[in-house]
């Protein structure tokens, strides 16, 4: 453990990385109270207002604050990434476990299934569930993005879990008797916990990703806002167009940004847990 810290501290991809997602976090956690407005769609003042001291990223059209809707929105897309990601992991680690080291029936089932949901488009597929929801809040949304988010991850894991059953600690767990719950717990799990977070951040990403994408085609949130809506809205009502840049960059450059760290973060921790790729 010591080593892993060693060279995850000297790490610059991953510090760089994780120092954007921090910063965006903490902006998520404390700028609402931060805000001189409590409510991202309120009317505060005057539409087309330039960033000033009043209004920190200037208002929208209708007079709503930018900073507030964009602070509300890092809320929403952590949310989305922390659940849908989080589930998606989850039930592609259920799956990849259970496929790789019973082998046989279940596998061939469990395979299937995976296969069936990596051949559909999953973009078209969260367009024709939301679609067809009366109420879409940020959790539903989570839930339909985990839920297709996971066959790519149960393949990573069953082929991990097909060259780890075969470890002598394993087959000697197996020979005391360990039901097949508990090897998988306590015997291969552990030897996959730096690739199993590898595989979170990955879906982290992809879940705030695939949110925008829902949100920018108006198939997000019915209620409260995001950083798809604020792109969705700034689109819409011609921001470019009509040169009030505070309105469409912020919220497309910041998601630019976690996206991006994420990614320095996940080639980090591989440097990190890699002896191969460590840099002395």
């Amino acid at each position: 453990m010591r080593e892993i810290m060693f060279f995850a501290f000297r790490n610059k991809k991953l510090n760089i990385g994780l120092s954007i997602v921090l910063f965006f976090l903490l902006l998520a956690i404390f700028g609402p109270y931060i805000s001189k407005y409590k409510d991202p769609l309120e009317y505060v003042g005057m539409g087309y207002q330039p960033p000033s001291k009043e209004f920190w990223l200037g208002t929208t059209t209708f007079g709503q604050d930018v900073f507030t809707q964009l602070v509300f929105g890092l809320r929403s897309s952590f949310f989305v990434g922390l659940i849908g990601g989080g589930l998606a992991t989850f039930v592609g680690l259920i799956v990849g476990f259970f496929a790789g080291y019973e082998g046989g029936i279940i596998d061939e089932i469990l395979m299937m299934l995976t296969n069936i949901l990596l051949v559909i488009p999953t973009l078209a597929l969260l367009i024709i569930v939301a679609s067809y929801l009366p109420y879409r809040g940020v959790f539903i949304q989570s839930v339909i993005i985990g839920l297709t988010a996971w066959p790519w991850t149960a393949r990573a894991v069953r082929s991990q879990t097909l060259s780890l059953k075969m470890r002598e600690f394993v087959n000697l767990a197996r020979i005391t008797g360990r039901s097949h719950l508990k090897i998988i717990i306590y015997e291969i799990l552990p030897n996959m916990l730096s690739y199993v977070f590898m595989v979170f951040i990955l879906q982290f990403g992809g879940a705030i990703l695939a949110a925008v994408g829902l949100d920018f085609i108006g198939l997000g949130p019915t209620q409260g806002i995001s950083l798809g809506l604020m792109m969705q809205n700034a689109v819409l009502w011609n921001a470019i167009q009509l040169g009030m840049w505070w309105w469409a960059i912020p919220p497309g450059l910041v998601i630019t940004l976690i996206v991006g760290a994420l990614y320095f973060m996940n080639t980090g921790l591989d440097e990190v847990f890699n002896p191969k790729l460590r840099e002395m």
